[in-house]
This record gives C-alpha cells, sequence and structure tokens, in this order.
C-alpha cells in the first residue's frame, strides 16, 4: 500500500563526488601530476549524467510519476572513457603522457546506458546540462577545492 516509485539511472558526475570516481580520481591525478589510471584501452562507453540533471528527474518522479512504475534517468550522453580523461587533459592543459592504461576489470561492461524515453513521455524529463557544461563546471569546482 507504499506509494513508491524506482529509478535508475546512468553515471553521475559534477561537484563532491567521492574521489574514487572517473572523473574526479582523473582530474585529482591530473592536477598533482601523477598517473591517470585508464581500465583497458579505455574504449568502455558510459552514459553521464549531471548530479544537478539526476536530481531534477527525481524531484519530477516523486511529484508526477505514477506510484508502482519505474523510471530509467540518462543523460543522453555516451562517451569512452578516454574521451573523458582527454577532456580533463586538455582543459587542465596537461600532458596525455600522464594516461597510464591498466588491466581491465574481469567482466567489465564495454557500455552502460539506459534508455530514458518513459520518463521523458511520463513526465516531460529531459537532461539539460550540456555535458562540456557540467565537465567545465565539475573540473573549477574540484580545482578550487583541492
Amino acid at each position: 500500500g507504499l506509494l513508491i516509485t524506482i529509478s535508475r539511472c546512468s553515471n553521475n558526475y559534477g561537484p563532491r563526488q567521492f574521489v574514487e570516481k572517473l572523473i574526479p580520481l582523473m582530474i585529482k591525478q591530473a592536477l598533482k601530476d601523477k598517473p591517470l589510471p585508464v581500465y583497458g584501452n579505455g574504449q568502455n562507453i558510459r552514459d553521464w549524467i549531471h548530479v544537478t540533471d539526476h536530481c531534477r528527474a527525481i524531484d519530477l518522479i516523486v511529484h508526477s510519476g505514477r506510484p508502482g512504475e519505474v523510471y530509467n534517468i540518462g543523460g543522453n550522453c555516451e562517451i569512452r572513457n578516454i574521451e573523458i580523461v582527454n577532456f580533463i587533459l586538455r582543459y587542465l592543459n596537461k600532458s596525455d603522457s600522464l594516461i597510464t592504461f591498466v588491466p581491465d576489470r574481469k567482466g567489465h561492461d564495454l557500455l552502460y546506458a539506459v534508455d530514458f524515453s518513459k520518463i521523458e513521455k511520463a513526465v516531460g524529463w529531459r537532461p539539460e546540462i550540456s555535458f562540456q557544461r557540467g565537465m567545465e563546471e565539475t573540473i573549477q569546482w574540484y580545482v578550487k577545492h583541492w
């Protein structure tokens, strides 16, 4: 009898993320001119969503979603890990010689992405923050706070 909804999202990024995650780890390592460990050949693809877009989606689901429904929340932003690392290096004006390829995890999926068409149709949600803008703001936050 509980009024619940379930949400599943793609990879989040943004300020204040725990440093073990890809984006903050790469920023931290680059700022210190330390090696940037990239799994395999860096071709793994992830769908990225800015944390603000994710929170906005959750708010819409809570207030406008149908109880008992499951909603996928995606960023419509599938990017290879190596492209993210290169973006960070370019933004920070660091050399790509910092990239160090390390053995990939066993069973590591090549692609993580979700189809968010249901939430788009149900409550009119779409991601608003472009990856470039979100990454620039994220990197600036870490530069200021580290």
